[in-house]
């Protein structure tokens, strides 16, 4: 007997709500029945595995029948299956007076943010409706004698009646929408490409086999089996769409480095190995699972505004996510992988993950093991760090710069450099072990390329007296270092700054009697460049070159120009800071004392400031802003030498 059952004005509301507003992407509604049809092998599977007598132990699977006749799609279970009771209460869970306090709870949820009640109503089911005329649900439980076949166009009301099944366990038949209406097309769901497709997608890790014919065109065999060339023939399979156990749910021993970087070629359409494959099968506070790549190459719009970062999303093998950012921080943006875990704080819907401290706790837990994986190949395989580090470095040194800080100590140790005494980079803590012990400090050079710093004649002193100095030729290097100040209590000194560090007694007395003998010169060369230089003074760091431009503690001048590059780009009208400029002369050069035997002669000495100037810019890796300048004074010095 039919029994026919009116939604309440509040269930019809509620419904509506469900089908028009929770999901936003229709083509999840298989997912979700798929989930059940899992949901209800398990609950089988419990009570067959504790002992049940009711429910022996038989070979579970998940049936996908396309009938194109009947413009529907079938999903069958041989789980646990419902009685009359629990088909009231499971499926009409929305229909019956509990809707209000469902309504009530979902307003406030959604109005607070919140919507992490997925599984507390059972709501997956209604999914169908998105796509659906009406859907029929034929369910037979093993302890009850009758099946019952519930129907219901998700709009006014349902019925249930008595039918026949032999099989305990449901199936949700779904008859869908004509095609076209609401300006979508419902066809798509009555092809075999379209189901394959999206089981690949959202359910291809539930643990059963799901299963559904499927033509495929195959050659015509003559009398020996051989091919017969040019003839094909329709032939319909049972093919299992799903790949079931995961490879991140696998026992960990019997996962090999190759079928690793082989699931990330297949899903990243990646033709090469990754530099980095990192499972990670995290029980204890936190319980999660993943698989983590760095790829050997960066992504070709890397750093481009629409490339998006982030890890796949799984919750309990279902794909729920693509990309999700939260996962990663913006200095890992690189990284590649998926994230599964049954902790995940996910909306009704399961479309969107919900912020919450567990989310945190498992973001902050995998940029930890990312970050030991790499310290692990720095030590281990130093040749295939120095590759990664050369391909996504300027992340590892934003990461540092970012943020205020906050990441330097965990990041530091990830830090290779070139120097003076090593081609390959090195690290901090290399640099630290090699020093000697009277050296106070980490030593660095910055500029535009490697061969221009190497140029710099600060540089010299450095070489004369074996002293290494790390070369950081990137735009964000003084940045990152400038953020971390020191290394293990030992601070970071720009070679290039104006400081009168180790110098001796002697070379202090010297200086400062030079300073004094020669002070007018000294200040008609610094009139000379008021414009350019903030000071002009000795130096005793050059040993060939007769002049170069320091800089006070602070801001260098490649930082300057990493600034003023900055704002000709963003065209913001601020002044851009400036570095407190020093021109530093050696007095030992010949140069030096042919200009101070210049003596009174004060448009000489202006034509010589200029010329240092220029020389010293040069040197630096910079070019003569004035060449015109430049090139005349250059020009008159060399025609009063030579008419003498």
């Amino acid at each position: 007997m039919k029994e026919t059952k009116e939604f309440a004005t509040e269930s019809k509301e509620l419904l509506q709500l469900m089908i028009n507003s929770i999901y936003t992407n229709k083509d999840v509604f298989l997912r979700e029945l798929i989930s059940n049809a899992s949901d209800a092998i398990d609950k089988y599977r419990y009570l067959s595995l504790n002992g049940d007598k009711a429910y022996p132990a038989k070979e579970h699977q998940i049936a996908v029948v396309i009938d194109k006749t009947k413009r529907s799609l079938s999903i069958s279970d041989n789980g646990i299956g419902m009685d009359k009771d629990e088909i009231i209460s499971d499926l009409g869970t929305i229909a019956k007076s509990g809707s209000k306090d469902f309504a009530a709870k979902f307003k406030e949820a959604k109005e607070k943010q919140d919507m992490a009640i997925i599984g507390q109503f059972g709501v997956g089911f209604y999914s169908a409706f998105m796509v659906a005329d009406h859907v029929t649900v034929l369910t037979k439980k093993p302890t009850a004698e009758n099946a019952y076949l519930f129907t219901s166009d998700g709009v006014k009301d349902y019925t249930i009646e008595e039918a026949k099944k032999d099989e305990s366990g449901t199936t949700v038949t779904v008859y869908f929408k004509a095609n076209e209406k609401d300006g979508e097309n419902y066809d798509k769901y009555l092809e075999s490409y379209t189901i394959e497709n999206l089981v690949k997608k959202y359910s291809d890790y539930i643990r059963y086999p799901i299963k559904m014919d499927v033509t495929t065109s195959k050659p015509v065999l003559d009398k020996d089996g051989k091919p017969v060339e040019g003839k094909y023939e329709d032939v319909i399979e049972n093919k299992t769409l799903n790949s079931m156990v995961p490879l991140w749910k696998k026992n960990p021993k019997e996962v090999t480095p190759e079928m690793l970087n082989e699931f990330y070629k297949s899903k990243f359409s990646d033709p090469e190995d990754p530099l980095l494959a990192l499972p990670l099968h995290i029980e204890g506070t936190l319980f999660y699972d993943a698989l983590i790549y760095v790829p050997a190459h960066a992504p070709y719009n890397l750093y481009s505004e629409n490339y998006e970062k982030g890890l796949d999303l799984y919750s309990k093998g279902i794909f729920i996510q693509e990309k999700c950012k939260a996962l990663v921080p913006d200095y890992l943006k690189f990284v590649k992988g998926l994230v599964d875990s049954d902790d995940f704080s996910l909306n009704i819907s399961r479309e969107m993950l919900q912020k919450s401290p567990m989310l945190e706790k498992i973001a902050d837990s995998i940029e930890k093991k990312i970050v030991a994986a790499l310290k692990d190949m720095m030590a281990k395989d130093p040749e295939k760090y120095k590759k990664f580090f050369a391909i996504y470095g300027e992340h590892i040194k934003f990461g540092i710069y970012s943020m205020y800080g906050m990441n330097k100590d965990l990041l530091q140790d990830l830090l290779i450099y070139p120097s003076l005494q090593h081609e390959s980079p090195i690290s901090l803590k290399e640099y630290t072990e090699k020093m000697a012990k009277d050296q106070k400090a980490i030593y660095y050079a910055s500029g535009k390329s490697l061969d221009a710093i190497k140029m710099l004649p600060q540089i010299e002193k450095y070489k004369k007296d074996n002293i290494d100095v790390l070369l950081l030729a990137s735009a964000i290097d003084e940045f990152a270092i400038s953020m971390l100040q020191e290394y293990n209590k030992t601070p970071f000194k720009n070679i290039a700054a104006d400081s009168k560090d180790n110098l001796s007694k002697e070379e202090e007395t010297k200086l400062s009697d030079l300073t004094t003998a020669h002070k007018r010169t000294l200040d008609d060369i610094k009139e000379a460049l008021k414009d350019k230089v903030d000071d002009v003074a000795f130096s005793s760091k050059l040993v060939d070159s007769p002049v170069c431009i320091a800089t006070k503690e602070g801001m260098s001048l490649a930082m300057e120009n990493v600034l003023s590059e900055q704002q000709e780009k963003t065209k913001i009208g601020e002044e851009t800071p400036k570095a407190i400029k020093v021109l530093e002369i050696n007095p030992d050069h010949d140069l030096w004392k042919a200009i101070a035997g210049v003596g009174d002669d004060d448009a000489k000495v202006k034509k010589y400031a200029a010329l240092l100037y220029d020389e010293a810019t040069m040197l630096e890796g910079y070019e003569v802003k004035d060449k015109g300048a430049f090139v005349k004074n250059l020009n008159d010095l060399m025609l009063e030498a030579l008419k003498k």
